[in-house]
């Protein structure tokens, strides 16, 4: 199995954010790659992962970072492939970071989710690949329809529920 997705954090700390990325691409059965790479601590390295990772056969990458977060910049300096930014909440309760890898330069676009947006970022990487693959974009249609069904099941549980003064 090649990875279609890959997710860059810049160290293990920006696993409990991430893992909800791993968890929601396992979910819809994409196959991924996580590694640890540094854009100020092994900057060679990242260029390096940027430059290959088409060649690879990866189609999107997601790359988290906090505070300066340089990554995911550095990233699509690097490659032609999409990269989605996740600001990961550090200081500033992640402005900082959110800042940081929304103002990119003109050429250098990065696509940027929430802060500790790690599912949502695995979605719309998913998004992307759907484009091209019919198999994939079933299994997001079926995903996205649960969450519909989700909320039609809150709403009608939330019926039942009695106040004095609730009107509905």
């Amino acid at each position: 199995m090649k990875p279609l997705v890959s997710i860059i954090m810049g160290s293990t700390s920006d696993l409990p954010v991430m893992e909800k990325a791993c968890k929601q691409l396992d979910e819809l059965q994409i196959p991924f790659e996580v590694n640890a790479l540094s854009a100020h601590r092994t900057p060679e390295a990242v260029e390096t992962f940027a430059r290959e990772a088409k060649g690879r056969g990866v189609k999107v990458i997601i790359a988290a970072a906090g505070m300066a977060a340089a990554l995911p910049g550095v990233i699509a300096a690097s490659t032609t492939l999409p990269v989605i930014g996740v600001p990961i909440k550090g200081m500033l309760d992640g402005l900082d970071a959110l800042l940081s890898i929304v103002q990119m330069p003109p050429g250098i676009p990065v696509a940027t989710v929430s802060v500790n947006g790690a599912q949502n970022a695995a979605i719309l990487a998913v998004e992307m690949l759907a484009l091209g693959d019919d198999s994939i974009a079933s299994r997001l249609s079926d995903f996205k329809q649960g969450l519909k069904a989700k909320i039609e099941k809150a709403n009608k549980d939330l019926a039942v529920v009695r106040y004095e003064y609730k009107t509905n």
